[in-house]
């Protein structure tokens, strides 16, 4: 049965991590790369409105010097960013089509939804905005960006079975992670229908330098392959995948993924094989164990953002990136109104509920030298 997006192939540009050239995106380089993605065949382009310059550099880099039937592009409206009202959200959307300069966008996202966040999407009705937009041309397919549990995007498809697709996080790290429940979510987006578009194939390049173990697993099965290359090629494998986004920072990055991905079609048996190993490695390296039940969040007394915290320190663990693992830090604990770490009061009511038996004082205090110092 054939599904939206079945003949774009399986690759596409996300546009969130342009590169830069003296503190502004190097528009110049990014024809280069536009034109490298045409030529391979390749056709949907992904940006937004919350993504600072790239609408604009993808106006003049491909909008101003292509057909507009040449290309998909999509972009995303994020309602919980500042917006107050009904009007302000449906201004990001004018904002869009004036900065692009694309006439009408073939592939339109409400943004991030999932918790707090998807309440702006129902009081503003964006919902019914949103196919308003179709009926007028100028949107042709309408879904939405998702970071979640997989019960609360079943219930969202559930309530807005209009919706034509979904973009989820998926790689080989996040498949079975507690925290992130790719294939949950995957396996939910399937149960409704809906096709997926793939985010985060590399997890926010963290799989182009993945823990030695890993490497070791991937570079002695393919010498010449990159990390980043197995990250793609597992997301590319799905079914009912409308394409993959790579977000492509250098000319270098486009044509290693073109390389592999221009005559992609599927994981052989023994690259299924190298895949299960690499996880199998991951899931090796020692943790803390938290399956993110948040227990713990329900009786502390400082609410402290356990198991956020836990999920940063595991990050910095696995990949040894601080940067990385402060941001998710900072949002998963601040910006979801937590308090950090420091705030324990040592009080053990935490310890008292965890099903998984974890020292949440000790590692919480360990947190504080290693992330937070």
């Amino acid at each position: 049965m054939a599904y939206l997006g079945e003949d774009i192939k399986k690759l596409g540009f996300g546009l969130m991590r342009l590169p830069q050239k003296d503190g502004k995106i190097d528009v110049e380089q990014v024809k280069k790369m536009v034109d490298l993605f045409l030529d391979a065949g390749f056709t949907y382009f992904d940006t937004a409105w919350a993504y600072a310059g790239s609408e604009e550099a993808i106006r003049q880099a491909l909008v101003e010097r292509y057909p507009r039937e040449r290309y998909q592009l999509a972009t995303k409206n994020a309602a919980w960013i500042n917006c107050k009202t009904r009007d302000e959200a449906i201004a990001q959307f004018n904002t869009s089509l004036e900065k692009t300069g694309a006439g009408y966008f073939d592939f339109y996202l409400l943004h991030n939804l999932g918790e707090s966040r998807t309440k702006y999407f129902d009081d503003f009705d964006m919902w019914s905005w949103i196919q308003e937009k179709k009926q007028e041309g100028l949107i042709k397919h309408a879904g939405f960006s998702f970071h979640s549990t997989p019960e609360e995007l079943d219930a969202i498809l559930t309530a807005h079975p209009e919706m034509e697709f979904v973009q989820l996080q998926i790689n080989y790290a996040d498949w079975e992670n507690p925290a992130i429940q790719s294939r949950a979510c995957y396996e939910v987006a399937r149960k409704h229908g809906k096709p997926v578009i793939i985010m985060e194939p590399v997890k926010g390049g963290m799989l182009a330098t993945p823990p030695k173990p890993v490497e070791d697993i991937l570079k002695a099965a393919e010498p010449d392959s990159s990390p980043a290359s197995w990250g793609i090629r597992f997301a590319a494998d799905l079914e009912g995948i409308i394409t993959v986004l790579s977000g492509m920072s250098s000319v270098e990055q486009m044509e290693d993924n073109l390389s592999y991905m221009k005559d992609f079609s599927g994981l052989s048996d023994q690259e299924k094989e190298t895949l299960k190993r690499a996880q199998e490695a991951l899931a090796a390296i020692p943790l803390i164990p938290c399956t993110t039940c948040n227990y713990c969040a329900k009786v502390c007394p400082q609410n402290i953002g356990i198991s956020g915290s836990f999920t940063a320190r595991n990050l910095l663990t696995l990949y040894g990136n601080k940067e990385s693992a402060k941001g998710q830090e900072e949002w998963l604990v601040d910006g979801h109104g937590k308090a950090p770490a420091a705030e324990c009061i040592k009080c053990g009511k935490c310890e008292e509920v965890c099903p998984q038996h974890i020292k949440i004082r000790d590692h919480l205090e360990e947190i504080c030298q290693t992330l937070l110092s």
